[in-house]
């Protein structure tokens, strides 16, 4: 019995990795995070594991009967719609269910959009502190306003739909010099990595409209004070 942690494709399916293939093949299912989803990546390499939901909505309810099926002898991988299980995605509480019932559990390397944005910032990545998705609602300032003083470089997950006004926020809070870079559409045929100041990615996307998922490096604070 063994739970597999399988990354997928952030973008560009040919991402793949042939060990991850495997894994999904010989597996006996495959927990996915939205099966539409999933089912695209299966059929493009002749996977035919059975697939099951588990998802943010249904993780807590249908966490026991996943580890009672891995508990009977069961190899089971996860999966989510893009990039690492467990990275802004469910994950962590079957890995956590799974350890305590000392279960074991493999983690495939693979892509994790954070990585290549990262890279091709041209920010400082000798060191860094992933943030994810900043809250939409209540903490939002808060959370934000706890940035100021980070002097790693930071790496945020946002919306498309919310970028522009989170560009705007981090103005506010940063300071409109504060050096960044927006990746979007990361190893597809429109990849962009747009890279400036605050202030010159808050005029360049409110130009435009925005599409694909979003990670935003920005650069730590260097000042002196």
């Amino acid at each position: 019995m063994k739970l597999y942690l399988v990354p997928t494709p952030v973008g560009n399916l040919a991402d793949m990795t042939f060990r991850a293939v495997e894994v999904l093949k010989s597996v006996n299912l495959i927990l996915a995070e939205d099966t539409r989803t999933s089912r695209v990546l299966m059929q493009h390499y002749g996977i035919e594991t059975p697939m099951q939901p588990y998802h943010i909505f249904n993780e807590h309810q249908s966490l026991a009967h996943v580890i009672d099926k891995l508990q009977s002898g069961m190899d089971i991988a996860l999966v989510t719609d893009a990039g690492t299980p467990g990275i802004s995605d469910p994950g962590f509480l079957i890995v956590r269910e799974c350890v305590k019932n000392e279960i074991e559990v493999e983690c495939l390397p693979g892509a994790t959009a954070f990585v290549p944005a990262l890279i091709n910032s041209g920010l400082p990545c000798d060191q860094f502190t992933f943030i994810g998705f900043l809250p939409h609602k209540k903490g939002r300032q808060t959370a934000m306003k706890a940035l100021a003083d980070e002097r790693r470089t930071m790496i945020v997950y946002e919306s498309p739909f919310r970028l522009v006004k989170t560009l705007e926020a981090l103005i506010d809070v940063l300071g409109e010099e504060r050096q960044a870079c927006v990746s979007r559409e990361i190893s597809k045929m429109h990849e962009e990595n747009a890279r400036g100041t605050l202030r010159e990615l808050f005029e360049h996307f409110s130009k435009k409209e925005v599409k694909g998922e979003i990670v935003m490096t920005i650069a730590g604070n260097n000042s002196k004070e």
